[in-house]
């Protein structure tokens, strides 16, 4: 099996709980961080949001009126039957592909603003992915990205370490029944880069005018950036 099907079908195994799981596990500050996400962007009329899972950040940027309708591109049907839902019960016009984020399956210039949660880290190739979000996008039109990064302080990092590789992959396995799911997790945010690196490879895909902006301790971080 290769990475992108593995990927795909971890999150198919784990959709049932996974909204249950994000927001308990973070004490619902993940839902802070995607209001912030959404307050970095402009408005946008038609907006790709890639790895869209179960549609939190869609359907946040659609209540907040940041665009008028959301395309979502993601590999797991099961996350993203669980969103279309959520979706069709609010009544929020969102379209959902199943496709790979390193191949999209869209034309140059397609769309107003490009966002992604949480989703950069499993990409196979970071690069490409970046590359592809960069080619989809209208010229001047901005890209915005939420993903976990490592705290820098020493105290805030043991404590992170801790939760992260003890506690978090103990409920995860429990609630979700998958041994492996939230082991992932860990493994995937300590090995990811961010900050100043993650800014870097904005710029190599084509990017400008690039920032970040820390939250809750640098445990996750808003990225922004211009074609």
């Amino acid at each position: 099996m290769d990475e992108k099907q593995h990927i795909g079908r971890l999150f198919d195994r784990i959709a049932p709980t996974y909204d249950g799981l994000n927001h308990g596990l973070s004490l619902n500050i993940d839902r802070i961080w995607r209001r912030k996400t959404v307050q970095a962007m402009p408005v946008a009329k038609h907006v790709l949001d890639v790895a869209i899972g179960t549609a939190d950040l869609a359907i946040e940027m659609l209540h907040r009126s940041k665009t008028e309708k959301v395309t979502g591109l993601d590999l797991s049907a099961e996350m993203m039957a669980i969103g279309r839902e959520k979706c069709v019960r609010r009544k929020l016009a969102v379209d959902f592909v199943q496709g790979n984020a390193q191949q999209m399956p869209f034309a140059d210039n397609m769309f107003d603003g490009v966002t992604c949660a949480f989703g950069c880290r499993n990409f196979s190739d970071l690069d490409a992915g970046l590359r592809e979000m960069y080619r989809v996008l209208k010229p001047g039109a901005q890209v915005t990205i939420l993903e976990f990064s490592y705290p820098t302080n020493p105290l805030v990092r043991a404590l992170y370490d801790i939760y992260f590789t003890r506690a978090l992959p103990f409920i995860g396995r429990v609630v979700s029944r998958d041994k492996t799911a939230y082991t992932y997790l860990n493994k995937s945010v300590k090995s990811f880069c961010w900050g100043e690196a993650f800014l870097h490879h904005l710029n190599d895909a084509g990017f400008h005018d690039e920032h970040f902006t820390p939250l809750t301790f640098g445990i996750a971080t808003i990225y922004t950036a211009i074609k």
